[in-house]
């Protein structure tokens, strides 16, 4: 009774299905796999043949005049700035004798601010040697640069204050000057004046003291912050540790290669639009899907997984041959993606199918005629080509193996069947060719007792039954073919088929 109709199930398909998604990229889990394996091999190739230079570091400890306990780090980015500049780089170049330009050597070295007044310098080198003297030229040029930064600071403050200072001095003469000048009897007349050049003069030497200290203060600050600025870490040669470093590479690179893999299997998945799940399968092809075979790689030693195979393989060609007895015109397989499959499967219905009464013979219609061209083994059924199954018996039973890849003729697909079962690959074919097989089919009168889907993926739980079968493209071309026809004649009844399904656990799958 759970029957939908074709405008709600388009209505409830969601724009961009997660689980589709997800499993179109664990199935292509070889590309992401070899990429984060490349990513790997990079990374330690990388620190094995490409090893860091020789290196060297040294901390400086630098004092400050405007330090504050809340200061942000601004002072020593400053610091930092100052020390990737021509001139701290010419010095050092200087001391060391070299012919070096600075624009290059400062290419080869740079500073960290590890804290507000702590300075860490790194330098390269084509030796231990070369870096460590180059880390302590460098060092000694930054120290000597910022002392000279403070002593110029310094002297041209207490300069700038002793200046002032000389001026309040002239001025105080002056007004001494005007107070000595003045006579007893202007003194009483003038009372309100001279009360006002007294306290000018009092002004004058409480500031004329003030820029004295002032100047002494900046002057004798100047040895603590000289003294505060100085190496406290010599230079030395930074050890690489060459096993250490290749399993960081590596790790990164895996890290990074996963990434892009995955990344590369999502966008591509999305891009393809190939169904992967049964309920897609099956509702682009407009037929249930009957079996499941799981392809198993011939180097896996999980002999149990094959067993199971062989056994969903047998449950599918029982299937197949009562449902090709039972039907009185003849069936065909048609793949799509899995030519090896289905020439298995066809075989093994051809031996299941084959009696004394009535041989069965296999007209391949493959594109390169993989069964007609093989080497046959005893007991095996007679294959013979498209070209030349006119010429055959009418008592053989035929059985059609075909495909519907692009490129495939479509007139052709009558002469081996007028009934199909198709062997879809998961994955394999878009969403888009699907249709156009379903609307081919359709066009040909073939109807689709069923998929048989190959290699597909274990964790699938979706449904790939389509309860309402009479509304599909196929199965309702056909029957309302069969009702203009009016001949009387009824297509023989298929028998009920039951999904071959390989079990992901112990429990058995209906």
């Amino acid at each position: 009774m759970t029957t939908s109709t074709s405008s709600e199930s388009s209505a409830a398909t969601p724009l961009l299905d997660l689980q589709s998604l997800v499993v179109a990229v664990r199935r292509r889990r070889r590309l992401w796999s070899a990429m984060a394996l490349l990513g790997l091999l990079v990374g330690a190739a990388v620190a094995v043949l490409l090893p860091p230079p020789p290196t060297a570091v040294t901390k400086v400890l630098v004092a400050h005049q405007a330090d504050q306990p809340n200061d942000p780090g601004t002072l020593i980015r400053t610091d930092v700035a100052l020390l990737g500049t021509t001139r701290i780089a010419s010095k050092a170049l200087q001391s060391l004798k070299s012919p070096e330009k600075p624009e290059d050597f400062m290419q080869d070295y740079g500073g960290i601010g590890l804290t507000n007044n702590l300075l860490q310098i790194d330098v390269t080198g084509d030796s231990d040697a070369e870096a460590v003297a180059r880390a302590k030229a460098l060092a000694d040029a930054f120290v000597a640069d910022h002392v000279r930064r403070i002593q110029e600071a310094a002297n041209a403050e207490s300069k700038t204050l002793l200046e002032q200072r000389d001026r309040m001095r002239n001025e105080l003469a002056q007004v001494n000057k005007t107070i000595g000048d003045r006579t007893p009897e202007s003194r009483a007349e003038d009372s309100a004046n001279l009360e006002s050049l007294f306290a000018r003069r009092a002004e004058l030497t409480s500031r004329i003291a003030d820029f004295d200290q002032r100047a002494g203060e900046a002057r004798t600050s100047t040895p603590r912050l000289i003294a505060g600025t100085q190496i406290v870490d010599a230079p030395r040669a930074v050890q690489h540790s060459l096993p250490k470093t290749a399993a960081t590479n590596a790790v990164i690179g895996l890290v990074l290669g996963l990434v892009l893999g995955l990344a590369v299997a999502a966008v591509g998945s999305v891009v393809a639009d190939r169904p992967v799940l049964r309920r897609e399968i099956a509702a682009n092809l407009g037929a249930s899907v009957i079996a499941e075979l799981r392809r198993v790689p011939r180097w896996s030693i999980k002999l149990w997984q094959r067993r199971r195979t062989r056994a969903a393989r047998t449950r599918l060609t029982s299937s197949l041959a009562r449902t090709v007895r039972g039907s009185a015109e003849p069936v065909s397989l048609l793949e799509l993606g899995c030519a090896r499959s289905t020439s298995v499967i066809a075989l093994d219905l051809a031996r299941a199918l084959a009696t004394a009464e009535e041989p069965v013979v296999i007209v391949d219609g493959l594109p390169r005629q993989q069964l007609a061209n093989r080497r046959p083994k005893p007991g095996d059924p007679t294959v013979v080509s498209g070209e030349s199954a006119a010429t055959g018996s009418q008592q053989e039973r035929r059985l059609g193996v075909g495909s519907v890849a692009p490129g495939a003729a479509w007139t052709d697909l009558q002469h081996l069947g007028t009934q199909t079962v198709l062997v879809v690959r998961a994955g394999h074919g878009s969403a888009a060719w699907l249709h156009t097989v379903a609307r081919q089919l359709a066009d040909q009168s073939i109807p689709v007792i069923g998929v048989v889907l190959i290699d597909p993926d274990p964790r699938d739980r979706t449904d790939g039954t389509l309860w309402d079968g009479l509304h599909t493209a196929l199965r309702g071309h056909n029957e309302r073919l069969a009702r203009q026809n009016g001949t009387g004649r009824r297509r023989t009844e298929r028998q009920p088929m039951w999904a071959a399904r390989v079990p992901d656990s112990d429990q058995e799958a209906r």
